[in-house]
């Protein structure tokens, strides 16, 4: 069984520079930390209003990131142009309010494929790997593949989000769209809200091939270190998948 890849969200690094309007702490040394840690994959979502990853970070994690860069974005057209022209080893399409803290759920598919699936092969041209941001359920997984998307990744925030029979039920939509996933051929990746609790259960799930997580390992990482928060993640995800008791 091949361990599951750990893309580590750098954005709230940025968050916390441009709150200032200084030139640190820098995403891109973030970015390093966390590959030298073990990181698979690094993600940064350059939002419209541009209110944490900004251009050029974008630009400089592209010349630097040895693993593989995830760029999120929404279907703006301003954005994808930059993405076309960067490119990123992947690219995922997410929802975007610029009321929200963070993206709230996933990209609404189902019936509104004829919106996606030329931003899709916009990125697919450019030669970008693309996944589709969305939430656990079989329509819009099916969606998503009709869309031309390689890959999908499940929203887990209503998971992270609930408790008892709540988050039981919410576990049990996760890996039916993960099932459902595979069965057409898609990449499934997972993410939004998890921690180094609540990713256990996820970890479980056989179909899963990637998480993208980054608010609890930046949490972590004030009071350990940024390499050490990743590689405790890491070594959480390792145990949940081998069914190993927690330490």
């Amino acid at each position: 069984m091949n361990r599951i890849r750990l893309g580590v969200n750098v954005d709230h690094v940025a968050t916390l520079r441009q709150s200032r309007g200084t030139r640190y702490p820098d995403p891109v040394l973030a970015a390093g930390l966390c590959e030298m840690a073990g990181a698979d994959q690094i993600t940064v979502h350059l939002r419209e209003d541009r209110r944490h990853i900004q251009e050029r970070d974008l630009r400089i994690l592209r010349q630097t990131v040895q693993t593989e860069l995830n760029l999120e974005l929404a279907t703006n057209e301003d954005v994808l142009n930059i993405a076309c022209e960067v490119r990123p080893d992947l690219a995922t399409l997410v929802p975007e309010r610029r009321q929200e803290l963070t993206t709230e759920g996933g990209l609404a598919v189902s019936g509104r494929e004829a919106l996606i699936a030329p931003a899709v092969q916009r990125l697919v041209d450019a030669g970008i790997r693309v996944s589709l941001f969305i939430n656990p359920d079989i329509a819009e997984v099916q969606a998503s593949a009709r869309c031309g998307a390689r890959q999908i990744e499940i929203h887990t925030g209503f998971y992270a989000e609930s408790k008892g029979t709540a988050r039981a039920n919410e576990l049990a939509r996760i890996l039916a769209a993960a099932d459902e996933g595979a069965r057409l051929g898609l990449s499934v990746a997972a993410g939004h809200g998890l921690d180094y609790t609540n990713v256990r259960a996820i970890c479980a799930c056989p179909r899963i091939e990637e998480l993208n997580i980054g608010h609890s390992i930046m949490a972590r990482a004030f009071f350990v270190g940024m390499k050490e928060a990743v590689r405790e993640m890491i070594d959480v995800m390792t145990m949940a998948q081998n069914h190993e008791p927690a330490r």
